[in-house]
């Protein structure tokens, strides 16, 4: 299977009957597009790449009829997440953290420096700590610390300290 790297341009080569793949972007749905892009971009450092409007043409692949929605595309350390903002038909399901042990995607997850402080400014822009998930341990000598929290819809996030 070929392979391609899309942040050089390449979007790999046909080589017989192995197809090109490369990992483009994560979506995530939110419930205020505004709130989620300052969340992710002021207060989790990534940068807005690009926007779109997505409208019907869009509608059989996404299995939304009357879809309307604003999509922007956000990117950090080779990263590309896309925050889908419903204006029509609007979002369904629960803002609730997931479990850990449900199917489907579970977390983001971000090396930080310092895991209160990017908790802090996580909890000053909508999101919510876990505070009963931190959990902090030696291993190899280095302190490790970990935490859970939330963007304002909750997805999970996870915090995680790996000394240096």
């Amino acid at each position: 299977m070929t392979t391609a790297d899309p942040d050089r341009g390449d979007h790999g080569d046909d080589h017989g009957d192995e197809p090109a793949i490369a990992v483009s972007h994560v979506g995530i749905c939110v419930s205020d597009l505004a709130a989620s892009l300052r969340f992710y971009c002021e207060g989790l450092g990534f940068t807005e790449e690009a926007n779109h409007e997505v409208g019907e043409e869009f509608a059989t692949l996404m299995e939304v009829e009357g879809v309307h929605l604003r999509s922007r595309m956000i990117r950090r350390d080779g990263i590309t997440l896309e925050l889908l903002g419903y204006e029509a038909p609007g979002t369904v399901g629960s803002a609730e953290r997931r479990p850990m042990n449900q199917l489907g995607l579970t977390h983001l997850s971000l090396r930080v420096g310092d895991v209160e402080s990017v908790a802090a400014v996580i909890e000053s822009l909508g999101g919510t700590v876990v505070w009963p998930t931190r959990t902090t341990f030696a291993f190899g000598g280095t302190s490790l610390d970990f935490l859970y929290c939330t963007d304002p819809d909750g997805v999970r996030i996870e915090l995680m300290d790996l000394g240096r």
